[in-house]
């Protein structure tokens, strides 16, 4: 199963400081509902698990993410992740391409994500996935904002508003909705 998504959103931060966040794993990690860094293989590579929940089913994915590109200069880069999991029922890949536009001292990030699900969760389809990921893209959002503010993060994924894609997303199937 495979689905992108694409974002923009702004920030009320300087480009610098934002590059300096979202560019570094280290310090970006913590936005990510449910995700965690383990190892740091050198500058560029890292092992990470994300945990995430589609309703009644939860799912941990042990993997690596890769920064197969980082210009500082035109603010862009593009990062490769890929995951198995951890009860070895399934992978999941995905490959992002970022960038970041000054707009008067505030930054317009926009990012594409090209995902790729098999396993069991493939089996809920792409749209579900994607209801979830907007879901989950949202709290990154939320969280991105506070820690750039100085605020305490907390990367815990909120059940309720999986739960509320999941139902979204069933009781649009049911009623003709779109079946992606």
């Amino acid at each position: 199963m495979r689905t992108t998504i694409e974002k923009e959103f702004e920030l009320e931060q300087p480009i610098a400081k934002v590059w300096e966040y979202l560019s570094d794993p280290t310090k970006i990690v913590e936005c990510v509902p449910g995700a965690s860094l383990t190892e740091k293989i050198d500058e560029r590579n890292y092992k990470g698990q994300v945990t995430t929940s589609f309703g009644p089913v939860k799912a941990s994915y042990n993997g690596e993410i890769n920064i197969s590109e980082l210009d500082q200069t035109n603010h862009k880069m593009v990062l490769v992740g890929k995951g198995v999991d951890s009860k070895g029922k399934g992978s999941a890949d995905m490959t992002m391409n970022g960038s970041l536009v000054d707009k008067d001292g505030a930054t317009v990030v926009k990012f594409i994500m090209d995902i790729s699900i098999s396993g069991m969760l493939a089996q809920f389809g792409a749209r579900l996935i994607k209801d979830v990921s907007e879901q989950l893209l949202g709290q990154f959002v939320n969280n991105f904002k506070d820690k750039l503010s100085g605020k305490e993060v907390d990367n815990t994924m909120s059940g309720s508003s999986m739960m509320g894609s999941v139902l979204k997303s069933t009781i649009g199937g049911l009623f003709g909705g779109d079946k992606k």
